[in-house]
C-alpha cells in the first residue's frame, strides 16, 4: 500500500497529475479542484489504491482528511471512486460535511454522476462517521447563528467541548451539531453556557 507520494508533478491535466518521484512517473487521478491549484514543485499527495483485476489506480490528495473522506464515499453502496473524486471535485470538505449534517441531499448531488438517492444513501451512511473536531471546523463558514464572527482558539476549544458534552449525553454527531450550530455564540462564552444554549435548541428541533 501506498501511503504518500512527495515528488515533482511533470504533467498536470483536469483530473491526473502525474508526479515524479525520483525518476517514476506516477499517474494519480485528484479532485479537479486540487489539479487546478497544484504547481510545479515539490508536492504531497497522501493516495489510495484502487486495485481491480484488470486494473490498479491511484487516487491523490493533498491532505489526510481529504482521503479520509474519500474512504468513507467509496463504501458508500453505489458510490466508486470516480463518483467519490467527483463530490470532492464539487464540494470541499467542509462542504461535505456540513451537507451530511444538514441532510443537503442536492448539494452532494450537484456533482457529476451521482444521484439524489445515491446523495441520501451517502448521508445516511456518513452522518455517524464524521468526527467531532472535523464537523466543529466546518461550523464558522456555515453556522446560522453567530458563528460567523471570528472565533478565537479557545472559543473553538468550548464549542468542540459542548458538542462532545451533548454526544455523552446520547445525542449523535449530527444532532449536537446541528444544535450547537443554532446558537447565537461569542467569543466571550465557555462550553457551559454553549452547552445551556444547545440544549434549548434541541428541545426546539425536537430531538
Amino acid at each position: 500500500m501506498i501511503s504518500f507520494l512527495r515528488g515533482i508533478p511533470e504533467l498536470i491535466e483536469e483530473d491526473v497529475v502525474v508526479l515524479d518521484v525520483n525518476g517514476v512517473g506516477y499517474e494519480i487521478n485528484v479532485p479537479t479542484s486540487l489539479a487546478a491549484k497544484t504547481e510545479r514543485k515539490e508536492t504531497t499527495f497522501y493516495t489510495y489504491m484502487y486495485v481491480r483485476e484488470d486494473k490498479v489506480e491511484l487516487f491523490g490528495f493533498d491532505t489526510r482528511l481529504s482521503l479520509k473522506y474519500f474512504k468513507y464515499l467509496i463504501n458508500v453502496s453505489g458510490i466508486g471512486p470516480k463518483g467519490a473524486l467527483s463530490i470532492l471535485s464539487t464540494l470541499t470538505i467542509d462542504e461535505l460535511i456540513f451537507a451530511v449534517l444538514s441532510d443537503d441531499a442536492k448539494a452532494i448531488s450537484r456533482a457529476n454522476g451521482i444521484g439524489n438517492k445515491t446523495a441520501v444513501k451517502a448521508i445516511l451512511e456518513l452522518k455517524d462517521k464524521i468526527d467531532v473536531a472535523d464537523s466543529v471546523s466546518a461550523m464558522p463558514d456555515f453556522g446560522t447563528g453567530d458563528l460567523s464572527v471570528s472565533v478565537s482558539a479557545d472559543n473553538d476549544s468550548a464549542i468542540q467541548d459542548a458538542v462532545m458534552a451533548l454526544v455523552s449525553l446520547g445525542y449523535s454527531n449530527s444532532q449536537a451539531l446541528r444544535a450547537v450550530k443554532a446558537c447565537n455564540i461569542t467569543n466571550d462564552m465557555q462550553s457551559d453556557d454553549i452547552l445551556k444554549l444547545a440544549l434549548k435548541e434541541i428541545a426546539k428541533l425536537g430531538f
